[in-house]
């Protein structure tokens, strides 16, 4: 990779599929972005893209088709409302995420979540790193996503405003999926950042480009890990107590009920996303938040009756609810993503014409390719998108695997090497 290619990742850009054209992420702690914000996002993929927002499995916003020579404009107009990518891409500590927006300690997690931004990024010191470093707080284990982090929280207690958290690493998924390992239990947040620091240290040193940490709990072994970062120095520090004003945007839910605006395939034009931002400010206090699956969420101000909101949504974007899915999580794939091998919005969108009533009540998966960013093997059906064969007349064609996620833990491959044909037949058979 050239110089200026790995400059650009760390800047949170990607190269596109198209020739000439980059990507932009947006880092957003825990999927948390003011309406103002969201407004700025709007308006930069307007005005130097294609006017299009793509919503990622971490809570992050893309933009996508711009041009080499806009791109410090673009990092300067995201500045000005305090939005930042340093380190949404490359070997750096990418966004904070969190599948957690609905529960009741939420703020508590949204605010460790900026802090852990605040820290992390920009930071020299957590940059260059072997590969992506991905860390996720949750407020419980339910949904897995603890598991494939390389530093995964779990809230484990919150008592008169203090947190302790349990802490998993080493997990992640790709090519070689690999369940996360308990590292602590019930952790006060003061000694968090210092023994994320540890385990980063032990990364960077022990892990050859470009390798995950998970690596190093095969190699080394969970028991030898462990003893290699409580060896740390800054294992068993602590930073300073939090005292202030609170730290999040996000007001405790007490009162609040929460509306989830579904967003097919991640994907919403920018006067769209402005039209949500309005309803933000006015039904919502201003704070959006994009979720895990890939949605767009309002915490709805006390009396702001939910249905109402919804139709003023619907009639503004032409978003369209009916009949959806109700958990669809769909990367670029081929449409933009140079590791794209297969069209994942079409296949999103035969998903959503063949599988029956029963089926659209689980949660889907849909990769397009191995390195699953939109975490298959925690969805109740994940397909991954994993070659392409080339026939005797010198076409290729998408193969794909299927996985159920039937207990807890990982999914586990129950079909491999699919065609089309073989995938679409079926998935009108899933139940």
């Amino acid at each position: 990779m050239s110089t200026a290619g790995s400059e650009y990742r760390l800047d949170g850009i990607y190269k596109q599929r198209q020739p000439g054209f980059y990507m932009q992420r947006v880092k957003l702690p825990a999927g948390v972005i003011s309406a103002n914000q969201a407004r700025t996002v709007a308006a930069v993929s307007s005005h130097f893209g294609h006017g299009a927002v793509h919503l990622t499995s971490r809570g992050s916003m893309e933009i996508h088709w711009l041009k080499e020579e806009v791109l410090p404009q673009v990092k300067c107009e995201l500045a000005k409302s305090g939005l930042s990518s340093r380190g949404a891409c490359g070997g750096a500590v990418r966004g904070i995420t969190c599948s957690s927006q609905s529960s009741l300690g939420f703020p508590a997690i949204e605010s460790l979540a900026r802090r852990l931004h605040r820290h992390f990024t920009g930071n020299p010191r957590f940059e260059r790193l072997p590969k992506k470093f991905k860390i996720g707080i949750e407020a419980d284990v339910v949904g897995g996503r603890h598991l494939i982090q390389d530093v995964g929280l779990v809230l484990a207690s919150l008592d008169d405003g203090r947190a302790s958290y349990d802490i998993w690493i080493a997990g992640g998924l790709g090519r070689e999926p690999r369940a996360g390992f308990l590292l602590a239990e019930r952790v006060p947040e003061e000694r968090i950042i210092p023994i994320i620091e540890a385990i980063i240290a032990v990364y960077a040193t022990n892990a050859p480009p470009p390798k995950r940490l998970k690596f190093l709990a095969s190699e080394f072994g969970e028991v030898k890990l462990r003893h290699l970062i409580e060896a740390e120095a800054t294992f068993c520090e602590s930073v300073p107590e939090f005292t202030g004003l609170p730290d999040c945007l996000v007001t405790p839910s007490q009162g609040h009920q929460r509306l989830e605006i579904p967003v097919f395939a991640g994907k919403l034009a920018s006067d769209q996303l402005l039209h949500i931002a309005d309803a933000s400010d006015r039904f919502a206090d201003g704070t959006l938040m994009v979720t895990a699956d890939q949605d767009i969420a309002l915490q709805l101000s006390p009396g702001v009756d939910a249905a109402e909101v919804l139709e003023t949504v619907r009639n503004k974007t032409a978003l369209a609810f009916a009949d959806a899915i109700k958990t669809l999580r769909v990367c670029p794939g081929s449409h933009e993503c140079q590791m794209g091998l297969s069209a994942t919005r079409e296949i999103a969108a035969l998903v959503t014409d063949i599988v029956t009533e029963h089926a659209k009540g689980l949660q889907w998966a849909v990769s397009g390719c191995s390195n699953s960013c939109t975490q298959p093997q925690l969805a109740e059906v994940g397909i991954i998108t994993t070659r392409l064969k080339t026939d005797a007349e010198g076409l290729k064609s998408p193969r794909f695997d299927v996985y159920r996620r039937l207990q807890p833990g990982l999914g586990q491959r129950e079909h491999e090497g699919l065609t089309l044909e073989e995938l679409t037949t079926l998935l009108g058979k899933i139940t």
